[in-house]
């Protein structure tokens, strides 16, 4: 592949709390607070913030049984994954497949892609996900804008 794959969305943190990390990121980065949700499925929310050109997720756990709690019990507090914004998600996935990377956690919808993630495995140790649309991306895709 020798075009770039996307564009970067945002980095995602794993904290214990988002309340109690806010005042590092707002206080001492600078980051403007724009808006807490639960995640989908369910398990964590997740806190959104502007750093000039960049976006910061935090995530955290609801609860101990869920994938935020998994990762916080064996590695603590720090980045989680990488998020990319991917145009023509499932051909990207199939060229990547035909690498040999490992994907996993392929979400779909009908015939479409909506989001994919390279396992640490295959992506230098970090966890990559993936993604076409909101709201597994924080921002319009930039081949909307």
């Amino acid at each position: 592949m020798s075009d770039p794959i996307g564009r970067l969305d945002h980095i995602a943190f794993a904290v214990h709390s988002i309340e109690k990390s806010r005042p590092f990121f707002e206080n001492a980065l600078g980051a403007k607070f724009r808006y807490v949700k639960e995640g989908r499925g369910g398990g964590f929310n997740y806190a959104v913030f502007d750093l000039h050109e960049l976006t910061i997720e935090l995530i955290e756990p609801i609860g101990t049984e869920n994938f935020v709690a998994t990762f916080l019990a064996k590695k603590g507090e720090g980045v989680h994954h990488m998020t990319l914004q991917t145009p023509d998600l499932k051909e990207k996935v199939a060229l990547l497949e035909g690498q040999g990377l490992r994907i996993v956690d392929k979400r779909e919808e009908g015939e479409r892609i909506t989001e994919a993630f390279i396992s640490p495995k295959s992506g230098c140790g970090l966890l990559f996900q993936l993604a076409e649309d909101l709201p597994a991306l924080n921002n319009e895709p930039y081949w909307r804008k």
